[in-house]
Parts: C-alpha cells; sequence; structure tokens
C-alpha cells in the first residue's frame, strides 16, 4: 500500500513538474528573450494614451506586440477583437525619408526590434505620388499598422528625400514630426543605386550601359548631374529644400556605412533622437558569416535576416571614375557635415 502511494506521489510531481516548465517556457516565448527578464524602466516622455506612462511598462508592449504579431499572422482579426485589445492605426511619429540605397530597409527592420516601435511593412509612396496623395490623409493612415497608443509608428520611403513636393506636404500632416536620413559614401550609394538598376535591366534580358558612361558627361568629360543615380547623392542639395519648413533639429543622420559593420552604436543614437528607452541590445545583432551582414533577433525562437537582394556585389568600375566623383562630391559633403553638425567619415 505505501508502495502504490509512493509511485502515485511520484507520478503525481512528474506531472506537476512537467506543467510548471511548459509553462515557463511558454512565458519566455511569449514575453521575450532570456535576457530580457529584468524590470523594465516605462516609456519616458514621447508616447500619449488613454493609460499613463508609468503604467505601461515595456515589457507590457512587448507582451502586446506578440498579440500584434498573431492578428497579423491570421489576418481575420474581427472589429471587436481590435476594440478589446486598444488597437489603433496610428500616423507616424516619425518618418525615415531617405535616402535610396542607403540602407532604409535595413533601419527600419532594426528599429523593429524595440517593442515601443512599430513599422509600415511596405513603402507608402504617399507624399512623392500625387494619385495617392489625393486619396487623403485618412487612406494613409489605413495604410499603417495597427498598433497600441503608447507605440510609435514608423513608415519607410526613400523617394520622399529627393522628391520636391514632399517636404511642405509632410510639414501640412505634422510639423513636428521626427525624421530620420540614412546616408552612405555617396559614391558607393551611387553605384549600389546602379547596381540595383543593372540587376533588374539583366532579369529583363535587357541591355544598359557601364556606370561610367552615365556617371560622366562624354561630351565634358565631367560628372553627369543630370544623372539620378548622382544626383541623389548630393544630400545637401536635398536637404536644404527641406530645411524650409523644419528646423534641423528635427533631423537625424544615421552613418549607413557604420549601421552595417556596427549596427548597435547607431541604433542606440537613434533611440535617443526619438526619445526611447534604451531597449536594443548587442544581444538583438548577430553576425552571418554566410550573408557578410548582421541578422535581428527578437527572442530566443525568432531570428530575421534580411532578405538576400540586400548586399549586391557592385560591378568594377574605373578607379579613375571614383577619383573624379569622391572630387566632385567633396565641397557637398563638407557642407552636408557643417549642415547637420556630423561629420562622416568619408574620402
Amino acid at each position: 500500500m505505501l508502495f502504490k502511494q509512493q509511485a502515485w506521489l511520484r507520478q503525481k510531481l512528474l506531472v506537476l513538474g512537467s506543467l510548471a516548465v511548459g509553462s515557463l517556457l511558454y512565458l519566455v516565448a511569449r514575453v521575450g528573450s532570456l535576457d530580457r527578464l529584468q524590470p523594465i524602466c516605462p516609456i519616458e516622455g514621447r508616447f500619449s494614451g488613454a493609460r499613463s506612462q508609468a503604467e505601461f511598462p515595456l515589457r507590457a508592449l512587448q507582451f502586446k506586440r506578440g498579440l500584434l504579431h498573431e492578428f497579423r499572422k491570421s489576418n481575420n482579426a474581427s472589429k471587436e477583437q481590435v476594440r478589446l485589445h486598444d488597437l489603433v492605426q496610428q500616423l507616424p511619429k516619425a518618418i525615415i525619408i531617405g535616402v535610396r540605397k542607403g540602407g532604409t530597409r535595413a533601419l527600419l527592420e532594426m528599429l523593429n526590434l524595440h517593442p515601443a516601435v512599430v513599422k509600415a511593412s511596405q513603402e507608402i509612396h504617399f507624399f512623392d505620388n500625387d494619385e495617392n496623395y489625393a486619396k487623403g490623409i485618412e487612406w494613409y493612415r489605413k495604410k499603417m499598422p495597427f498598433s497600441y497608443p503608447q507605440q510609435i509608428t514608423i513608415e519607410k520611403s526613400p523617394a520622399y528625400f529627393i522628391t520636391e513636393e514632399v517636404p511642405e506636404r509632410i510639414y501640412k500632416m505634422n510639423s513636428s514630426i521626427k525624421l530620420l536620413i540614412i546616408v552612405r559614401e555617396p559614391t558607393t550609394r551611387a553605384i549600389s543605386d546602379y547596381t540595383q538598376v543593372l540587376e533588374g535591366k539583366e532579369r529583363k534580358n535587357k541591355t544598359y550601359y557601364k556606370f561610367e558612361k552615365l556617371a560622366i558627361d562624354p561630351n565634358t568629360c565631367e560628372v553627369n548631374t543630370k544623372y539620378k543615380a548622382v544626383r541623389t547623392s548630393i544630400y545637401t542639395k536635398h536637404l536644404e529644400r527641406w530645411l524650409k519648413y523644419f528646423p534641423i533639429e528635427q533631423f537625424h543622420i544615421v552613418d549607413g556605412d557604420r549601421l552595417i559593420t556596427e549596427p548597435l552604436p547607431e541604433l542606440q543614437l537613434v533611440e535617443k533622437f526619438l526619445n526611447l528607452p534604451p531597449r536594443i541590445s548587442q544581444y538583438n545583432l548577430y553576425f552571418n558569416a554566410t550573408r557578410g551582414f548582421y541578422c535581428l533577433r527578437f527572442n530566443i525562437i525568432f531570428n530575421k535576416c534580411l532578405a538576400g537582394s540586400k548586399g549586391r556585389i557592385h560591378p568594377e568600375v574605373d578607379p579613375s571614375v571614383i577619383t573624379k566623383l569622391r572630387k566632385f562630391f567633396h565641397p557637398f559633403n563638407q557642407k552636408f557635415y557643417q549642415i547637420t553638425g556630423r561629420t562622416l567619415n568619408w574620402p
């Protein structure tokens, strides 16, 4: 009899132990990584909502973000579910406005590591597209992801930076919005721009000029400023148009070259600019030797690398053309440093 009771007790303890371990693993998966299980500071002075910020810690946002992921995954959230969970579609409080081939997608995905940030997955092209802009601000709002009032929505459309009408249009929506510009060394960016177009042409079995023929005017042997890839890299010319509407304090310059090789310091600067409590850590970023880039770790279960189209191999370019382009960009770069207050390590 005693033996049976002991056997029954051991079996009971085994079941209870299994339930406890299962519950612990479930909580870890839903709340976040093990190294994040620590006291979390509340969000400070940035977001408004029904609950006070002191009552809404980051861990709560992180847990609720898991619910958001489930809604997006199931793609069938009812209006009642949306209402019960206080979900809203907010206009962005920050926009990555450019530049093309500067690392806008990488920046957006990395900022999405922060539990208080929700990203628009697609480029909206609202402010740079007349047809979309004519649909109105509510159309734009409905293109935003569902989020909680205490979270910050961010979108990115790199064409915004170079499109003349965009600064005024964004100003009319929100004159105090935060604007992020990610830049790379201008000649490298221009070649990257060319490489993306070249790949598209080759995919359609079309021929395309060599970079040298497009970047250098054959008649004058000078840099061809009519070539869009060159024109986009004259950052100061575009920035001056934005400064007619926004003070420089509303812009943050991200070093796209450094984001590739050493992303965490750049992301920490952006957290500070957006008044977010520091939350992205080295744990969230791991180097993938096969890809040659940093990938993202959200928790012990979910990792993500950027699309395979990122990091295309650039064609070889005549060194004399590279030298000519760098000499051309140099005075514009110096002015860019002066205006923004950030000096970048460009030749």
